[in-house]
């Protein structure tokens, strides 16, 4: 990681990004923080992190042809259904660049996430 730029905060991870992706990541922060107004921005493991009373509520990234939410497990087992059109793996969905990202479906998971901190 010496070679990496190292994060200090939310906005300068979204700097790194073109602009489309920037307008993209910046509206799902928008989404996080209207479903969780007391989480705490921070960066964990060099990606956007929101956190609720000292704990981790939920991460996001972006990469090169679609945007990550790590929701952690019990975020994506739990709306199964509502997930089943992306990519997933334990605890983080892939929503594609190109095709609208469910910024409501990332709110409600966000306030799932918030009742079991």
């Amino acid at each position: 990681m010496t070679n990496k730029k190292r994060f200090e905060n939310i906005d300068e991870y979204i700097e790194t990004f073109t602009e489309d992706i920037q307008s993209i990541l910046e509206e799902l922060r928008q989404a996080i923080k209207k479903a969780a107004p007391e989480a705490v921005e921070a960066i964990s493991y060099q990606i956007p992190t929101f956190k609720l009373k000292g704990k981790n509520l939920v991460h996001f990234a972006g990469w090169k042809h679609h945007i990550s939410v790590y929701l952690i497990p019990s975020g994506t087992a739990d709306f199964e259904k509502e997930l089943s059109p992306y990519k997933k793996a334990k605890g983080t969905v892939q929503f594609p660049l190109g095709k609208p990202i469910p910024y409501d479906l990332v709110e409600k998971i966000v306030m799932f996430r918030m009742n079991e901190v």
